[in-house]
């Protein structure tokens, strides 16, 4: 039987693990903005600039983000970045460096800048989809301005939905109890793997007054989004004009209609006039299928539409009741 101590000795060493894998690809950031520039954090997140003295002051804040590339790329939360007039970024060792913004997409409070340095350390991503509620997970940033600050916790939930600065619901969250304060935005959560550690996500938010209810992007989402900005520096996506929700598929319709997935998205309203209205969806229907690729969540979905271009014919997939319908929509840009 395994001892107290030796549990609390595998889980020290798995959270030390992850801390030496990641820590060196983790940076603080510096923001300079002209007062009501950026806007605020989702959910209480805080970590953009704080008030001016007066109209036209600048405003300085701080938070976290990582390396993506040994080129220089770095991931961070847009509601960090977003309308800098200035950034610069610190990497562990000290070095201090002017950035310059690539791209952010508020809708998923994610962001992307560069700076041109040597010897960077990269973090690995990981597979954001192999989390389960229970997993113990660890969140490293700058807290407060205090550089490295690693808190370790569990997934507490999984598809969470979280109002990001632009007001769209940021979908398919990861809720966690590993403590974040403001300055953490933009830092990596960690899943201890193989004796270190691989980024599963982007710390965005913290809700106040709670305790210990932090929220991160999941790194499917980040890795998608990271890939466009640096392409293109911007975001286009395709709307069809439906709400949804990632839930369950009944295993009688599953093997019914032959599918291999569990989960479906769930329309709970359709906007009149839309393009999913013209394709003939209804609230009530399930759909399984977008874009030739099974719809097991509104990631998925969501996924699909950033990449699909406004104005292309969209095939979609949908049960209503035990009848499977093949439709086609007109995607128009969001």
């Amino acid at each position: 039987m395994i001892g107290q101590d030796q549990l609390l000795d595998a889980y020290s060493a798995a959270v030390i693990g992850a801390v030496e894998a990641v820590a060196p690809s983790v940076v603080q950031l510096r923001v300079r903005t002209r007062a009501g520039g950026a806007e605020g954090a989702p959910a209480g997140g805080g970590e953009g600039p704080g008030p001016g003295e007066g109209d036209g002051d600048p405003r300085q804040g701080a938070g976290s983000g990582f390396v993506f590339t040994d080129d220089g790329f770095v991931i961070t939360n847009s509601h960090v970045v977003h309308d800098a007039e200035e950034l610069r970024v610190i990497l562990p060792d000290g070095r201090d460096y002017q950035a310059r913004l690539i791209g952010d997409d508020p809708d998923t409070d994610l962001a992307v800048v560069r700076i041109h340095a040597n010897g960077l350390q990269p973090a690995t991503l990981g597979d954001s989809a192999s989390l389960r509620p229970g997993r113990l997970v660890v969140a490293i940033g700058n807290p407060f301005g205090f550089q490295a600050t690693v808190t370790a916790g569990v997934v507490s939930a999984l598809g969470r939905t979280l109002r990001g600065a632009s007001g769209r619901l940021i979908e398919n969250v990861i809720q966690t109890d590993a403590a974040l304060n403001p300055g953490n935005s933009g830092g990596p959560l960690v899943l201890p793997a193989g004796g270190g550690g691989v980024v599963v996500g982007v710390n965005t938010a913290m809700l106040r007054p709670g305790q210990n209810l932090c929220f991160a992007i999941p790194s499917s989402t980040a890795t998608l989004i990271a890939a466009m900005l640096i392409q293109d520096g911007r975001i286009t996506r395709s709307a069809i004009g439906l709400a949804g929700q990632t839930v369950p598929l009944l295993r009688r319709l599953a093997r019914y209609h032959h599918l291999e997935q569990e989960q479906a998205v769930f329309v709970t309203a359709v906007v009149d006039g839309a393009p999913a209205h013209a394709a003939g969806v209804r609230a009530g229907d399930y759909i399984i299928s977008c874009g030739g690729s099974p719809a097991r969540s509104l990631d998925d979905l969501h996924r699909v539409l950033t990449l699909h271009p406004p104005g292309q014919p969209l095939a979609l997939a949908i049960l209503r009741g035990a009848e499977r319908l093949e439709l086609s929509a007109l995607p128009r840009p969001r």
